[in-house]
């Protein structure tokens, strides 16, 4: 059954990924239940072992395209995220105190928070994109305007997984240019 998520979880991620098209530094916010995969009912079906083989296959595959990632706590933490302090204090989050737990936190931020190597919990970023796996609603972390991916790998074992990418907001009317022009200096 793992080796089927950790497929499921990289063919997911990197379809994100290869869409798209994240710079390396960008940060990427995973919103994720256990409950959701294992087939459950998110918030009740809570499995470690399950979060730890998503978050684990999530973090190897950023770590490859230089990505930051944020996990998002449940709603029992506000939302909040788990992330390493370098990202944190490189985005100028505020850091806040809490440890999260399978049951306040859930199975993908507790997994992330003792897979980093200094984790830090915060309120809220400004993600470039994410990764959502049984609908967790990760899209006040992400920046202004976020753009659906509907991704064709879209189930991590039970669960519907969905994408984001993030762009500007276009300004003007429609006077306004949106690409730059050729031979314009």
């Amino acid at each position: 059954m793992y080796e089927d998520l950790k497929e499921q979880t990289r063919n997911s991620f990197n379809e994100l990924c290869e869409t798209a098209q994240f710079k390396p530094g960008s940060l990427i916010v995973v919103g994720g239940s256990s409950s959701e995969v294992r087939g459950g009912v998110i918030g009740k079906d809570s499995s470690y072992e399950v979060g730890k083989t998503v978050t684990s296959t999530i973090i190897e595959e950023a770590g490859k395209r230089h990505l930051r990632l944020a996990f998002q706590c449940c709603e029992h933490l506000n939302r909040a995220l788990i992330m390493e302090r370098e990202d944190a204090e490189f985005f100028g989050y505020d850091e806040v105190t809490v440890v999260p737990w399978l049951h306040a936190g859930g199975a993908f931020s507790t997994s992330a928070f003792y897979q980093f190597k200094d984790p830090v919990a915060v309120e809220r970023v400004a993600a470039s994109g994410g990764i959502d796996i049984g609908l967790t609603m990760i899209g006040m972390h992400l920046k202004r305007v976020a753009v659906p991916i509907r991704l064709k790998a879209n189930r991590i074992g039970q669960a519907y997984v969905s994408g984001a990418k993030t762009r500007p907001p276009l300004i003007g009317g429609e006077r306004a240019h949106y690409t730059r022009e050729d031979g314009m200096d």
